[in-house]
């Protein structure tokens, strides 16, 4: 058994990698490969080109390297219309997967992806693309899956491989001694982000944000965890300029340990609002994109919200500042007011728990079995 994988970014390399070893549970000899990260690779992925070659995000971002990514995708295609796998399947970044799933579906070979767009938020008539790309559309959330049965597209509800790792009550004592956090004060976790281009945008309003807090609620520590050096290089240059006594503890990676130390969140939108609702974290939600993307999509959207745990919890449960809206003015009272009213803290973490029952459902072994069994119709 041959399958061809790619996956655009490390939110896709986590939940590659539970699938490649769901799947070699059944078949210990199947073989993988495609556009692989480094837990798809310690699974046994082959990678024909590193993920972090796919990892741009916004309309504005992807054009400035449209001609590279047209270029791998085309030679991706190519070598699978050479060598056809058994199936194929995308994980997420759905601008590069889906017109490869469409070309390879053409050609026979059958096609699932893995984390739906979101279509339910803006472009809506994608779901047509969708349909003459995939045979099969696999889903984290159950509202999406419903909005596939409605368009007639086959799809399988998965859950999210994180909610089935994530431990109902996470040990925040554990994770502060881990990280050697001071235990006599209140912890707020900063999440800027894992781009250059959203710390570069993001870490200014979240320390000015940090200091006003700090007037407000003096027993307060800071923990921002940064990806790699490139990143901890722009949040400390940030930091020296706008506030360099800020008593703040940067960490190289271990987001979800930060998270899991933390009382509040303030954080980037994208993939770590989920880990923080799962973790049970009160959350402020804000992102920039360049002013291009940013007007774009506001014509695009059809929802009111963008982040998942208002769209999980079906209404408005986090505050979300987005643009010129994530200045300090705003951010700073919405963190302390989690900080200052404990019963609203109490009320969040009641609706993240339901959605944590909710999305755990095995989700590595149920999208293993929902592809073995797209193998086996073949």
């Amino acid at each position: 058994m041959r399958i061809g994988i790619v996956a655009g970014e490390a939110s896709g390399d986590i939940l590659a990698a539970g699938l490649i070893q769901a799947i070699k549970q059944r078949y210990p000899q199947a073989q993988f490969e495609g556009i692989a990260g480094p837990l798809m690779i310690e699974q046994g992925c082959e990678a024909l080109y590193d993920m972090e070659r796919l990892s741009v995000m916004g309309i504005v971002e992807v054009l400035g390297r449209y001609r590279e990514l047209l270029g791998i995708r085309n030679r991706v295609a190519k070598h699978f219309i050479d060598n056809p796998p058994d199936l194929f399947v995308g994980i997420d970044a759905p601008d590069f997967n889906l017109g490869l799933e469409k070309r390879l579906k053409q050609q026979g070979i059958p096609t699932a992806h893995y984390v739906s767009p979101s279509i339910w938020a803006w472009r809506q008539g994608r779901v047509k693309k969708i349909a003459q790309s995939v045979d099969m559309m696999l889903t984290l959330f159950p509202f999406e899956a419903k909005f596939y049965q409605q368009h007639q597209v086959p799809v399988t509800f998965v859950g999210h491989t994180l909610a089935d790792r994530i431990p109902m009550i996470p040990d925040v004592s554990a994770a502060r001694r881990a990280l050697l956090l001071p235990d006599n004060r209140r912890i707020v976790a900063l999440l800027p982000g894992s781009r250059g281009s959203e710390v570069s945008r993001l870490a200014e309003p979240f320390i000015r944000t940090a200091q006003q807090c700090l007037s407000a609620e003096p027993d307060l520590h800071f923990v921002v965890p940064l990806i790699n050096q490139s990143t901890r290089t722009l949040f400390e240059s940030a930091l020296a300029q706008y506030a360099a006594d800020l008593p703040v503890t940067l960490v190289d990676g271990r987001s979800r340990e930060v998270m899991a130390a933390a009382d509040v969140v303030l954080l980037a939108s994208g993939t770590a609002t989920l880990e923080a609702l799962l973790l049970k974290k009160p959350m402020v939600i804000a992102y920039k994109v360049n002013w291009l993307t940013a007007f774009l999509a506001r014509r695009l959207l059809q929802v009111e919200s963008v982040s998942l745990p208002n769209n999980l919890a079906g209404r408005k449960v986090v505050e979300e500042y987005l643009q010129e809206r994530a200045i300090p003015e705003l951010l700073a009272p919405a963190v302390l007011q989690y900080l200052q009213n404990p019963h609203q803290s109490e009320a969040i973490i009641h609706i993240f728990e339901d959605i944590h029952r909710e999305l755990r459902n095995g989700a590595d072994n149920k999208a293993a079995e929902a592809l073995l069994e797209m193998i086996d119709a073949k």
